[in-house]
């Protein structure tokens, strides 16, 4: 019954998550993890320190975030079964770790910016959403950039937090959320974080590592559902799914690039340096515009079918058991 119950709960928070997107001028859990994160880097972060030291304390960083979120929704979940306010705010909290709608709202902001031929509001959308510089960008690197976002995000905004949520419920869910968060914001391969943030980011790659494949062969099936290219998907995903230097980014990012036939990768500016990463997928087309709206809708097929999947998994071992 529990496993049911967890069920609908998750249910009902994705569709919450549909309609209503990241919960605005109200509280949000990821935000809190922000501040525990920023305040934990002032206080031991020292920027004279030698590697070691940085290494360690991030290490002590990670793990003082990870263990405080962990618990305090713990309490939440605990408490949830005697209390319908303390479901409320449990089922809230679920809904505001997904980000379907608030990927896809970013994703069409662009595009209609670039509808509207405005390609100095659409680069300065962008630098938004991604870290590398868009100052130069012209309209095809825009779009590419723009699906490589949603592309890669559909693994650590909407898959992996839900497999983690079914497999552990809210604590499970909102801790992988706080271990992303940590890389996200410690886990840079540059001077200042390269020692502090290299267990976050290490700690990442592990948790990323079975939802980015299942992402990968998710966008194949939700690219057969939408009548893309599959066959050419699941090709360039078992070709492509390592050309990146995460063991995770790349799977999501193959399989959409063959089922629309881009390909991504290639040079690109990171804090003014120019660098060139490995291309995924063959350059059958070159990006147009509506390549956006088509990865959206492959990234809403791949959330749903991944919602179905997990369901279909725990009620099966519901009953079993």
């Amino acid at each position: 019954m529990n496993k049911l119950t967890l069920v609908i709960k998750i249910w009902i928070a994705y569709i919450l998550d549909l309609i209503f997107g990241d919960p605005q001028n109200i509280i949000h859990p990821v935000q809190i993890i922000g501040k525990i994160i920023s305040l934990g880097e002032k206080i031991l972060l020292k920027e004279k320190s030698g590697s070691r030291y940085k290494f360690f304390a991030g290490i002590i960083l990670n793990i003082f975030v990870v263990s405080i979120t962990y618990g305090l929704t713990c309490l939440i979940y605990k408490s949830s079964k005697i209390s319908g306010v303390f479901t409320l705010i449990e089922i809230y909290l679920m809904y505001t770790v997904f980000s379907v709608n608030s990927l896809a709202r970013e994703g069409n902001r662009v595009y209609n910016i670039l509808k509207e031929g405005n390609i100095e509001k659409a680069r300065k959308d962008l630098s938004y959403l991604v870290s590398r510089d868009t100052e130069t960008m012209d309209e095809k690197m825009i779009i590419r950039s723009t699906m490589e976002t949603i592309s890669e995000n559909t693994v650590d905004g909407i898959v992996a937090p839900m497999f983690y949520m079914f497999l552990g419920g809210l604590p499970l869910a909102m801790t992988y959320k706080a271990i992303n968060t940590l890389d996200s914001m410690v886990g840079y391969k540059n001077e200042k974080y390269m020692d502090f943030g290299k267990f976050s980011a290490k700690i990442d790659d592990v948790a990323n590592f079975i939802p980015a494949r299942i992402t990968g062969f998710l966008i194949v099936a939700a690219s057969m559902i939408l009548r893309y290219n599959y066959k050419n998907s699941l090709k360039i995903f078992i070709r492509d799914r390592k050309n990146h230097s995460s063991p995770n980014s790349a799977h999501a990012e193959a399989s959409v690039a063959g089922a629309l036939g881009v390909q991504f990768g290639g040079r690109v500016s990171y804090f003014g340096k120019e660098a060139d990463k490995p291309t995924i997928g063959d350059k059958i087309k070159d990006f147009e515009l509506e390549d956006i709206k088509k990865n959206i809708k492959i990234m809403y097929a791949a959330s749903f079918l991944s919602l179905v999947l997990f369901s279909v998994i725990l009620v099966g071992i519901c009953f079993l058991i």
